[in-house]
């Protein structure tokens, strides 16, 4: 290698009569992170809202199937959510946000990187009414229609049930009606459609909920990438569960208090001006909330403040 007016050169890159130019390792590889998001829907709404509290800010409507995100090294695709895991699968994107159903139905290798617990729905066996099912066993030898055979077909020999999955690709509900089938494996929600045609769901077999997905073979640069961005997706996440409560306590009370607050290794305290008492601080599960309130209250807290949490870490 040699420098020329200060700037390496090296055989590689060509650079004016015959020189060659060398650029540095952040020039070589791209270093921005290529993610891929369900173009509409509940899954889109949800994982765009979850970048976005992220604070990384980025311009997409139903016109536009590619964005770059401004201060943070993220380009996105909006594609259909069933092509997503063989996208991070190709290489065409380094991650991906999809829901579970759909990265098992596809059988890519891929990572799976986070469970981000949003988009929840379950795979059920629905049948006609009056059909006596007792469990999986009472599909032996039925027809059963599904845009999941490869879930369905890995429950079905999981408990030793032989039965022929119908594959269809829409408006499963429907296909007992017109004798193609005699049950289905669908996801539901509420039922209600199923009730529309006749059907009830008898058994939950599978649940889903929305993950993010990376390619096992990106490179060191991006994973650091994907690293930060992880970083603020576990912030986030976190104080999407925990409450931050602030309030008076007489100092007598204060172990007391920690026992019923449990959690973070420590609450904040501060004495206050009258004496022998304190003002309290901590963060509480959302879910055991209402159970402390109740008993800060009876060990005599005062002046009780609940606040949501932005973002945290542990």
């Amino acid at each position: 290698m040699i420098a020329m007016m200060g700037f390496p050169i090296e055989e590689g890159l060509p650079f004016g009569g015959g020189l060659f130019i060398c650029l540095s390792k952040e020039e070589r590889v791209d270093t921005r992170l290529s993610i891929a998001v369900q173009k509409n829907g509940r899954l889109s709404e949800k994982s765009l809202e979850l970048i976005k509290s992220c604070g990384i800010d980025f311009y997409a409507d139903s016109r536009v199937l590619k964005a770059s995100a401004s201060g943070f090294p993220l380009d996105f695709l909006f594609v259909r959510d069933d092509d997503i895991p063989q996208y991070v699968a190709d290489g065409v994107a380094d991650i991906g946000i999809v829901g579970r159903n759909e990265y098992d139905e596809s059988g890519a290798e891929l990572s799976v990187v986070r469970d981000l617990k949003f988009a929840s729905c379950r795979l059920s066996i629905a049948v006609p009414k009056g059909f006596q099912y007792t469990g999986l066993g009472s599909l032996e030898g039925k027809r059963i229609a599904t845009s999941y055979p490869r879930i369905l077909s890995r429950v079905l020999k999981e408990n030793g049930v032989n039965a022929e999955p119908v594959v269809v690709s829409g408006s499963v509900e429907i296909t007992v009606d017109i004798g193609i089938a005699d049950a289905i494996a669908d996801l539901v929600s509420t039922g209600t459609t199923l009730k529309m045609n006749g059907l009830e769901e008898a058994e939950c077999i599978y649940r889903s909920s929305a993950i993010m997905v990376a390619s096992p073979d990106m490179a060191d640069e991006k994973k650091a990438v994907l690293s930060r961005l992880l970083e603020r997706i576990d912030a986030v996440m976190l104080a999407r569960h925990k409450k931050y409560i602030l309030f008076n306590l007489p100092s007598d009370k204060l172990e007391e208090a920690a026992r019923i607050i449990g959690g973070m290794k420590s609450p904040t305290v501060t004495p206050l001006m009258d004496e022998g008492w304190v003002s309290v601080q901590s963060a509480v599960d959302e879910d055991r909330f209402w159970a402390v309130f109740e008993e800060l209250k009876a060990l005599g807290a005062e002046g009780i403040l609940v606040m949501n949490i932005e973002k945290m870490t542990e």
